[in-house]
């Protein structure tokens, strides 16, 4: 059988090879890091978070990329293995101990006898059946390479990295530490964000010094395009004053033990980043300002007045193509269709997604190699649903990343539409995707 090349080790990556080796396949894996770096990762590990420690909400049930969790675990997926192996409390979410995860997978990978890693850049499209999953910091070269064999440039949005705070010294006098609506099954999850609150002058003076604050500029002629899902906090602010205050920094479902008779203006949250608690990540504070108009800006919020920073925010160029005129639903290059794309780089957005997108690539690379085709994820399936969108269901002139979401996903017929009928119909789809993927899978019997 012909070896498998995948380019790119990050979570698409880590996951396709995994998938395709399961399966029998003998796997060369290429990885160019450490000897090529990126702005945004710090070491050569394989599957390194670069941005956030959270894979989002676990809720199988009422919550689309709960569902993906749900289908990816069904599937034995590595990421998620490795994910639950070393989960944080997070309240509803699966939250990451980063550094113990990415090492694990990384031993299990480099461990498995029918893969073999490599490490360098890889500047060309392989003549060998291959999948591409280099994700958002793609190299120039090899990006290059992908734009003169699809005879377009490649799209391209920008990612911002949210800011680490060491946790000791965070002024917990201030600062208090409860889970939105106290979610979560123990006391530990209930208790597992920090939370900052600011009076409605502290919060109008933080956005002024937000507005004003040294940005990263942009190359002449280059135009920066932001994912919905991921906007810098100074380009939510441009977009109106209150716009933060019902976003990332709503105070909904809080109630501050130091004066619980008076209800925030607005709080600034902190997600715990590591197993020990010695650091934690700003909620949905992804920046672009310089590092020292950081430093500046978030130790304004009440509680880090005096806060040391692990990793202070950036910002970095995410490159993807155009899936739905280069890709087919088997997420082969139709112009060279022993070639796979895999994660971010498809229009994905996510480490779930991207993992996902991974998972679906080695699973149908590896049944092609063996003579045994299989067709792509159902389309009633989280999987289905997100292939779908990437390879058709999307508008090409106007494409753009995507995370999973029940907007994907073939409607129920008979069902209460509208704000009121969302429970049961958010219900009804995982239901259906459930069975739709376990019969894709072919053990629906034996899981049940």
């Amino acid at each position: 059988m012909a070896e498998l090349h995948i380019i790119g080790g990050g979570m698409a990556g880590s996951e396709a090879a995994w998938q395709a080796a399961e399966a029998g396949t003998q796997v060369v894996l290429h990885e160019m890091r450490p000897e090529v770096g990126t702005f945004a990762h710090r070491t050569g590990n394989l599957a390194e978070m670069v941005c956030t420690n959270s894979f989002r909400s676990d809720d199988d049930t009422e919550n689309a990329v709960g569902l993906l969790h749900w289908e990816m675990r069904a599937a034995g997926s590595l990421i998620m293995e490795m994910a639950d192996a070393h989960r944080l409390p997070a309240g509803g979410a699966l939250a990451v101990d980063r550094d113990p995860f990415a090492e694990a997978v990384t031993a299990r990978l480099r461990a498995h006898p029918n893969i073999r890693i490599e490490t360098g850049e890889i500047t060309a499209l392989p003549d060998q059946p291959a999948i591409i999953a280099t994700g958002p910091l793609t190299s120039g070269k090899l990006a290059e390479a992908i734009a003169a064999e699809t005879g377009q440039t490649s799209l391209a949005f920008f990612d911002a990295i949210a800011p680490i705070v060491h946790a000791d010294t965070i002024d917990m006098d201030i600062a208090w530490a409860q889970s939105r609506y106290d979610k979560g099954e123990t006391e530990e999850e209930q208790k597992a964000y920090l939370n900052c609150p600011m009076t409605r002058d502290q919060y109008e003076a933080f956005i002024d010094a937000l507005l004003a604050a040294d940005k990263t500029e942009f190359r002449e002629g280059e135009t920066a395009q932001y994912f919905d899902g991921c906007l810098p906090i100074e380009v939510m602010a441009e977009r109106g004053r209150e716009t933060l205050r019902h976003g990332p920094m709503k105070p909904v479902g809080l109630t501050n033990p130091h004066d619980p008779t008076v209800k925030p203006w607005a709080v600034v949250q902190l997600r715990r980043d590591n197993a020990l608690g010695t650091l934690y990540n700003i909620v949905g504070f992804q920046t672009k300002m310089k590092y020292g108009a950081q430093t500046d800006v978030f130790r304004m919020i009440p509680g880090l007045q005096d806060a040391s920073f692990a990793r202070l925010g950036g910002i970095h160029r995410n490159t993807f193509i155009n899936s739905p005129t280069l890709i087919d639903d088997q997420l082969r290059l139709r112009s060279r269709p022993h070639i796979r794309f895999a994660g971010q780089i498809t229009g994905v957005e996510g480490y779930v997604e991207s993992a996902a997108m991974g998972l679906l690539a080695g699973r149908l690379a590896a049944a092609e190699l063996a003579g045994t085709p299989r067709p792509t994820a159902p389309a009633d399936s989280a999987m289905g649903a997100l292939v779908h969108h990437i390879t058709g269901g999307a508008e090409a002139k106007t494409f753009q990343p995507m995370n999973v979401n029940f907007g994907l996903f073939r409607p129920v017929e008979g069902l209460k539409q509208g704000r009121r009928g969302r429970r049961d119909r958010y219900r009804a789809y995982t239901d259906r995707a459930k069975a739709a993927w376990l019969d894709w899978l072919g053990h629906r019997a034996a899981a049940e």
